[in-house]
């Protein structure tokens, strides 16, 4: 009975304190696949194969808005002409550098020629002496040779017996000195467009609330792979560095006023920095000395909720910077177990002839990049589109922009290209009022977002060749009349059209699930046609707890008056699931239905998951795309129904059967939906229940529970039930299908 009362008690405080929720990122899936080149070494523990770049120098001014990725990349080749190489040795020749001869053994503990006479039957012992030499481990570049000496590194044994016995020679083991060599490739940058020597922190276009144009680099405690600088450490430090390619400021001067501005957020869609204090967490700006030879901070900010991004500004008049090799770089202190703290910085500025008042950044500039050109979808099954390409396209193109002036600048239309196969296909008009909100000028410091009526006009061409795919790519331009910088005035996307349905842009800002026991998780679709599923993709990411030991059952819902109804699908009790962290932008892990079946579906459906365990599974919830009247969650069975109380897009997708299904090895199995709905009468009712519906089996059953989660009773699949025992009250009447609560329905006793 204790027992028994302790799983009774488990249920109730799912009841009451199920909920769904977010959390932040304990790292990044969209960074994980990213490699370094990395070459297979002749000799361990040294620089041989390896590359080593030699960074340009660049000159004032130095910009960068982030509306481009101008991280300096490092994939040079052994054949790329401005590739050289050089063969260091371990032991050279003390005075002329010369390499010691291949194979050359030295060691520290002296050595020696032994005779022995037989005719006397004296043994003499002949010490060698010392050789000096130059010698490097090899392990670092550039070498260091340091001047050592050491013995000879073998044992010579000469028996004068009046014979022609051969002198025995033993080498030592293990000996201190072995000659061996390393070759290094040098590779010469000479990128002036590249600006950073470093790609610690994320360049991305999704983490800022409202920036002042396109792309920002967001600092966290996540190094550039995507992983936690130290994973479920409690300890703040220093975590990102992103640090400025050198700068040649010796022919400038203090008077030239040199300054260096920037912008800054707190927050953003990440997670909030710890507020003002000694140990808070902070962003810090550092000057590099080529005289000294040390960094200096010259700039700190502390942490905070979201607010308006904040301008920095910087004056550089200590003659100690102005020389050849002066450096910049800024740096976040905070956790370093996961995507934490979030910091984000934009509009790098570092320029001559400016001033103390000199703070404003006067450009034009589109904000976020759009998302897509279909209404509803970021993407949808090609085949789809192609049978339905009918009022497909978007109504509500939202488009944001940015004026940065102190002046009041006339606006003019902007134009979205469309391209295939790098054709140009067809375009669309940004009216000019839409874009300044019906203004007749954009105001000075300005942030517009409008929505553009796409539905008329182009169409993307349904009539392609190709039956299985179709990818195009598009670019928005909103462009200002005053001097800005251009670049950020356009914004390229890509429409995808494959096998899948998409809500979300592919980005994870947060993590989403449902808190509680057998919580359930429903994602509305309304597709263009009916179809079979094969799969739905779900991207899983790293998130406070790791949950990927947890367990699921994939579950697809049939439509009921707007919400989850009839189960059409759910994996069997024994057979469940576990989250999977994928690697990458948009790569999701595709969790196939038993035995690779097609689930038939109608227009409208819910994919989603019964989850075992309480924890929250977070998948990837994408806060830039508002789809919460789509999510739904339950921790009743599916008796109540509640929309996701959080703005965004859960990253689930159901993938559809399609010509690529010959790829993934998708069986010729459909899997025909059963009716496992149920009526329930009168209702309200007093003493009689009567239950009618399909498919009753000798494993039906059914459960009647109060609100705190008690079971008052149970039956088979019996047509009528006496409940004249059960008192007044509201209590949930649920179906049992193989062990599994199938669908709840609200019964009112009085």
């Amino acid at each position: 009975m204790k027992y028994v009362q302790i799983l009774l008690l488990t249920f109730f405080a799912t009841i009451v304190y199920g909920q769904d929720g977010v959390s932040p990122l304990t790292a990044n899936p969209d960074l994980f696949g990213k490699q370094k080149v990395m070459q297979t070494k002749a000799l361990k523990n040294s620089f041989d194969s390896t590359f080593y770049y030699k960074t340009d120098t660049l000159s004032l001014p130095f910009f960068d808005d982030f509306s481009r990725n101008k991280f300096q990349k490092y994939d040079a080749d052994f054949t790329d002409a401005n590739v050289t190489e050089q063969l260091f040795h371990k032991i050279l020749d003390e005075f002329t550098n010369v390499p010691l001869a291949a194979g050359t053994i030295l060691t520290n503990t002296r050595t020696y020629r032994l005779e022995y006479n037989a005719t006397s039957d004296i043994t003499t012992y002949d010490y060698f002496d010392s050789t000096r030499f130059l010698y490097d481990d090899l392990s670092t570049y550039e070498p260091n040779h340091i001047q050592t000496y050491a013995f000879p590194g073998y044992i010579i044994y000469d028996t004068l017996d009046g014979t022609a016995n051969p002198m025995d020679t033993i080498w030592v083991n293990n000996p201190d000195f072995v000659q061996d060599s390393a070759r290094i490739f040098i590779a010469t940058i000479n990128d002036p467009n590249k600006l950073w020597v470093n790609d610690q922190a994320y360049h991305n276009y999704r983490f800022a609330v409202n920036p002042w144009s396109l792309g920002v680099v967001t600092f966290d405690g996540l190094d550039e792979f995507g992983y936690p600088y130290n994973f479920g450490t409690s300890a703040n430090g220093i975590a990102d560095l992103l640090i400025g390619k050198p700068l040649d400021l010796s022919t400038n001067a203090p008077g030239d006023s040199i300054y260096l501005s920037f912008l800054y957020q707190t927050q953003g869609f990440g997670d909030m920095p710890g507020v003002e204090g000694p140990n808070s967490d902070s962003i810090y700006l550092e000057f590099y000395s080529p005289a000294t030879q040390l960094w200096k901070r010259v700039w700190r900010s502390g942490g905070g909720s979201t607010t308006d991004f904040k301008v920095a500004h910087i004056a550089v008049t200590d003659p100690i910077y102005f020389q050849k090799g002066f450096q910049f770089r800024f740096s976040n202190f905070g956790s370093l177990a996961g995507a934490l703290d979030h910091f984000h910085i934009d509009y790098v500025d570092f320029r001559t002839l400016s001033g103390y008042q000199d703070t404003l950044f006067k450009d034009f500039a589109l904000v976020y990049p759009i998302s897509t050109l279909l209404k509803d979808y970021i993407s949808v099954p090609w085949k789809h589109y192609r049978n339905n390409p009918v009022g497909k396209m978007s109504d509500e193109v939202e488009v944001t922009v940015r004026n940065g002036s102190e002046l009041t600048e006339n606006n003019q239309n902007g134009r979205v290209n469309v391209y295939y196969n790098g054709n140009l296909e067809g375009n669309y008009a940004l009216n000019a009022a839409a874009l300044s909100g019906g203004n007749i000028n954009y105001s000075p410091r300005t942030t517009y977002s409008s929505v553009h009526d796409f539905s008329s006009g182009y169409a993307y061409d349904h009539t392609l060749s190709n039956d299985t795919m179709g990818i195009f790519d598009y670019e928005g331009i909103a462009s200002a009349q005053f001097p800005n910088n251009p670049i950020n005035d356009t914004t390229f996307g890509q429409q995808v059209f494959k096998n899948y349905y998409a809500y979300d842009d592919g980005t994870a800002e947060k993590a989403y699930g449902v808190t509680a026991e057998q919580g359930l998780l429903a994602y509305q679709f309304n597709a263009y046609e009916p179809d079979s599923l094969v799969a739905i993709q779900i991207h899983f990411v790293p998130s406070v707890v790791d949950v990927s030991n947890n367990l699921f059952l994939l579950t697809v819902w049939d439509d009921q008056n707007g919400q989850p109804g009839a189960i059409l699908y759910e994996d069997e009790f024994f057979y469940p699931r576990q989250p999977i962290y994928t690697y990458g932008r948009n790569n999701f892990k595709s969790y196939f239905f038993k035995d690779t079946m097609r689930v038939g579906v109608g227009e409208t459906y819910y994919i989603g998951m019964r989850q075992i365990d309480e924890d929250r599974l977070n998948i990837g919830f994408d806060m830039n795309h508002d789809n919460a009247d789509k999510i739904f969650w339950s921790i009743d069975g599916g008796g109540n129904w509640n929309n996701s109380n959080f703005e965004g897009s859960v990253m689930m997708r159901p993938l559809v059967t399609s010509k690529m299904d010959y790829q993934l090895g998708i069986k010729e199995r459909i899997l025909t939906a059963q009716n496992l709905d149920f009526t329930i009468y009168p209702n309200p009712t007093r003493n009689i229940l009567n239950i009618k519906g399909e498919n009753f089996s000798n494993s039906t059953a059914f459960e009647i529970r109060d609100l705190n989660g008690r079971i008052v009773t149970r039956f088979t699949n019996e047509e009528q039930v006496d409940i004249s025992m059960v008192h007044n009250g509201i209590y949930l009447v649920s179906r049992i299908e193989k062990g599994q609560v199938i669908q709840t329905k609200k019964l009112v006793v009085h």
